[in-house]
């Protein structure tokens, strides 16, 4: 098995079109806060902000290890900040070996990134939601991860080696 990569690694190095879909080695994702579901989520997850009730720290997944990934392919998230008038989104990007991951505090799970997204240069309506959107392209030996908030299109990125892992 190990010469088998090795050799693709060399063939990739010689010529990347002749790789076109990668097996991820890792799980993917970021950490985010989700509603609070009673029974469902522990009661050590629960975090009370503006009298609303949110599960933290729950890894949610772009891409599970031993999955098929094609070279460049981009998978796309999104997320809205947990309140309105939230000025700075980070985005802490996490990896595990393992297929099954819950909540980035489970074993095994380490921050390979961060993402931080400054919110400001426009007024804000109580109404409007705003969203940002989470893109990781795979591809070559690293990630890269962006995010953008779509009001005003400012973007952040950051790179994941696949190498240093």
């Amino acid at each position: 098995m190990s010469l088998a990569i090795l050799r693709g690694a060399v063939l990739f190095g010689l010529d990347s079109s002749v790789i076109q879909v990668r097996r991820s080695t890792m799980t993917y994702g970021v950490g985010v806060l989700n509603k609070f579901m009673r029974g469902i989520h522990p009661q050590g997850k629960l975090l009370v902000r503006d009298d609303r009730e949110w599960c933290a720290d729950i890894f949610d997944k772009f891409v599970t290890a031993d999955q098929s990934v094609g070279v460049g392919e981009t998978l796309l998230r999104r997320y809205t900040p947990a309140r309105v008038d939230q000025t700075t989104i980070v985005l802490h990007l996490y990896c595990s070996h393992k297929e099954k991951v819950t909540f980035v505090t489970d074993e095994g799970v380490e921050r390979c990134g961060t993402l931080k997204l400054t919110l400001d240069g426009s007024p804000l309506s109580p109404v409007k939601r705003r969203e940002v959107q989470v893109r990781m392209r795979f591809g070559d030996t690293e990630i890269v991860a962006s995010a953008v908030d779509v009001l005003t299109q400012r973007s952040v990125s950051a790179h994941i080696d696949f190498l240093g892992l």
